[in-house]
C-alpha cells in the first residue's frame, strides 16, 4: 500500500531520524463467552478474532515513518526469534521503510507472543511471554547503534519502551542525552510503582501514559481515584522533581492531556466507530511524536496525535494499515476538528 506522508516543509523539520528500542513481537486475540472472570482451574469456551497484534516498538515505530516518509529515519533497535513470525514482522517492519539493521535475528529463541483475551464486554488481559528474543536486548545492543545517535546529533528522536529489559532503556536514554536527542519513553504501571524506575523520567524529555500509568507515576492507587486526581498527581511530580519532563496522558474515551512543562490541554476523544482500542495509546504517542519532528509546537502535535490515535481505533489491528496523510485529513474533516493552521498544512499542503 502507498501511504501519503505528512507534507512538511523543508525548513520546518526539527528532527531527522528516531532511533528506538523496545519489544517486537506478535499476539492473538481470543473472545471468551461469558463476562464471568475467569477462574483458576476453569475451562470456558470462546473464539479467535481476526486482529493482528503488535508490540510498542513496531507500532509506534510504524506509524512515525508512515506519517513522515521517507525523509525521516526510522531504526528500530529490538531482536526476534529465528522462527516464522519473527521472519513475517521482519519483512512487514522492512516493508514499512524502517531501518532494520540493528535488529537481530536469534536461533533457538521464541519471538515475543502475547495471547489477549477479551470478555464480550470489552474488557479483557493478556499473557505474554517472559523467555523471547527481547527480553535478551542489553545495554551492549543498544550501545553498537551510537553511531547512528551521532550522525543525527542534536536531530534525533530517542525512543525508549517496554518489552525489552529496563537496562536496555535506560541505555538508550542516556545515549539520547550524550547526543542531544529528544528522549520520549514509557513504562509499565508495575515499574512506575518503583521509585528506581521513576527516577529515569529525568532522562526523558516525553513520558508517556495512560491513566493507571499515571496513578503509579503521582503515586496515587488507581482503583480509587478519578483520571483527573490521577492526571494532576503526575504532573505535581513532574514538576517537583523533572521541572522540563513533559507529559503526555490518555484515558480512552475520557480524551487526552498534554503538560508541556507550563500548562495541561486537553483535548476530547473524536467519536468514531471503535473496533478496537488496542494500541491507541501507541498511536497517540506516534501522531505527537511525528508531529514534534515535523515541527509543531506541543499542542498542535497533541491534535495530530489525537487524530492519529482515533484513525487507529477504527481498525480491529493494533496497526491501522491505512493510517497516512490523506485518512486522518478526511478523519479531522468528518469530525468537524477545528485544527491549528500548521497541523492543517502538514495535512493538505497549504
Amino acid at each position: 500500500m502507498l501511504h501519503e506522508a505528512l507534507r512538511v516543509a523543508e525548513g520546518n523539520w526539527r528532527y531527522r531520524a528516531m532511533v528506538g528500542v523496545g519489544g517486537i513481537g506478535s499476539g492473538t486475540f481470543f473472545a471468551l463467552d461469558g463476562n464471568a472472570t475467569l477462574g483458576r482451574e476453569e475451562s470456558r469456551a470462546g473464539h479467535f478474532l481476526d486482529r493482528r497484534d503488535y508490540c510498542k516498538l513496531h507500532i509506534i515505530s510504524h506509524y512515525v515513518q508512515t506519517l513522515l516518509g521517507p525523509a525521516f529515519s526510522t531504526i528500530p533497535i529490538g531482536q526476534v526469534g529465528d522462527d516464522a513470525q519473527g521472519r513475517r514482522l521482519l519483512e512487514e517492519m522492512t516493508t514499512s521503510g524502517l531501518d532494520m539493521r540493528y535488529v537481530r535475528v536469534v536461533p533457538g529463541v521464541p519471538t515475543l507472543y502475547s495471547f489477549c483475551f477479551l470478555y464480550p464486554d470489552g474488557t479483557g488481559g493478556n499473557m505474554t511471554t517472559d523467555d523471547s528474543a527481547s527480553s535478551r536486548v542489553d545495554t551492549a545492543q543498544v550501545e553498537s547503534a551510537e553511531s547512528e545517535f551521532a550522525a543525527h546529533a542534536g536531530r534525533g528522536v530517542a525512543l525508549a519502551v517496554p518489552e525489552v529489559p529496563l537496562e536496555a532503556r535506560e541505555a538508550i536514554l542516556k545515549l539520547g542525552t550524550r547526543h542531544g536527542f529528544f528522549r520520549v519513553a514509557s513504562f509499565t504501571t508495575g515499574e512506575l510503582s518503583r521509585a528506581s524506575t521513576r527516577s529515569l523520567a529525568g532522562y526523558a524529555d516525553l513520558l508517556a501514559l495512560n491513566r493507571e500509568e499515571a496513578a503509579a507515576f503521582g503515586g496515587t492507587p488507581s482503583a480509587a481515584i478519578s483520571p483527573m486526581t490521577a492526571i494532576e498527581a503526575a504532573v505535581r511530580l513532574a514538576v517537583a522533581n523533572h521541572p522540563r519532563l513533559m507529559l503526555t496522558i490518555t484515558a480512552g474515551a475520557g480524551g487526552s492531556w498534554l503538560w508541556d512543562g507550563g500548562d495541561l490541554h486537553h483535548l476530547p476523544a473524536l467519536r468514531v466507530t471503535v473496533e478496537s482500542t488496542a494500541g491507541a495509546g501507541d498511536a497517540h504517542v506516534s501522531g505527537l511524536v511525528a508531529g514534534l519532528a515535523a515541527g509543531l509546537n506541543p499542542a498542535a502535535a497533541h491534535q495530530l496525535a489525537v487524530l492519529t490515535a482515533a484513525y487507529s481505533v477504527t481498525s480491529p489491528h493494533t496497526i491501522s494499515p491505512g493510517l497516512d496523510r490523506s485518512a486522518l485529513r478526511a478523519l479531522a474533516q468528518s469530525a468537524g476538528m477545528a485544527l491549528a493552521p500548521e497541523v492543517r498544512q502538514l495535512l493538505e499542503g497549504e
